[in-house]
């Protein structure tokens, strides 16, 4: 079984943020995965006395798009280095009139609109079924929330995520059916990351930073994409307080959330009949269920 190491905190950073103010680097570790390379290189160092590993999404220098980008890798790659508890940091659109560009939105729900993506480790040979009831560790939402009122940010506690494809924004249509729906903010990568890291048994918290109010509202201009990254840039500053804020409150042990077993009663397929190269590729992730060595 391959080991992990000791880098317990994850930071991904999302369109703006590619790297980690207060991030005093020790090294960059590209790693290798069964699933291929992820997104860039990860850079690990301390912040606030803690070790962290931080990994821009869409690559320095956003290269990658949404549907592009190898999620698997990327969480694998936190997995192997030890990670935890991972923040997430990404860019959204606001469905509801009160909640304002520049506003975080931490929420506890998502609705899956994807349709090109791989979003599981499972399969050849193996099926896990985790429980997605509660998608976003609640407790690190106990944690997220009053870090970014202490960072002096807007926050808006729960809610639900409209995971969209993209690369394009939405026809007017579809926002205002999302909005017929009750949903809070849309946007394009969190949903996939989440439901990988619950198979991975890794904490998981978005804060969904708002930058615009999609295309359904009346007297707003349709988001566009340089409209987005003028509000991008004032979110990024406020972005890596929050994460500051949040890993200085950071508890060392993780209790009272589902994330650190949802695997111990997912794995269905009979052990023996697991193909090799399978337990192999997901020894970080199985190991501690499944002995038998390939």
């Amino acid at each position: 079984m391959l080991e992990t190491g000791d880098v317990r905190i994850g930071v991904i950073g999302g369109s703006g943020l590619y790297q980690m103010a207060g991030l005093q680097v020790t090294e960059e570790r590209r790693l290798a995965t069964p699933f291929g390379e992820p997104s860039d290189p990860f850079v690990i160092g301390e912040l606030e006395g803690k070790r962290v590993a931080f990994l821009p999404r869409h690559g320095r220098g956003h290269r990658l798009l949404p549907s592009e980008l190898n999620y698997r890798a990327n969480i694998y790659g936190f997995k192997v280095l030890g990670v935890e508890q991972l923040i997430s940091v990404s860019a959204v659109g606001s469905m509801k009139l009160e909640y304002k560009p520049t506003d975080i939105v931490v929420p506890d729900q998502f609705y899956d609109r994807t349709r090109h993506r791989v979003d599981t480790f499972f399969g050849n040979g193996l099926v896990a079924h985790v429980s997605l009831a509660k998608p976003i560790c609640p407790r690190l939402i106990d944690v997220a929330v009053p870090a970014a009122r202490a960072a002096g940010a807007t926050v808006h506690r729960g809610g639900t995520y409209v995971n969209m494809e993209g690369p394009q924004f939405s026809t007017r249509a579809e926002s205002e059916i999302y909005r017929s729906h009750g949903v809070d903010v849309i946007g394009m990568t969190n949903l996939t990351e989440a439901r990988l890291a619950r198979e991975a048994e890794i904490c998981y918290v978005s804060l969904s930073m708002i930058t615009d109010y999609d295309c359904w509202h009346e007297t707003e201009e349709a988001v566009s994409g340089e409209g987005v990254m003028e509000v991008i840039g004032k979110n990024v500053i406020m972005a890596q307080e929050v994460v500051r804020q949040i890993v200085a409150r950071l508890p060392e042990e993780r209790q009272g959330c589902p994330c650190p077993d949802a695997l111990r009663h997912a794995l269905i397929t009979e052990h023996s009949l697991i193909p090799a190269a399978t337990l192999h590729a997901l020894a970080p992730l199985i190991g501690r269920y499944i002995r038998r060595v390939p």
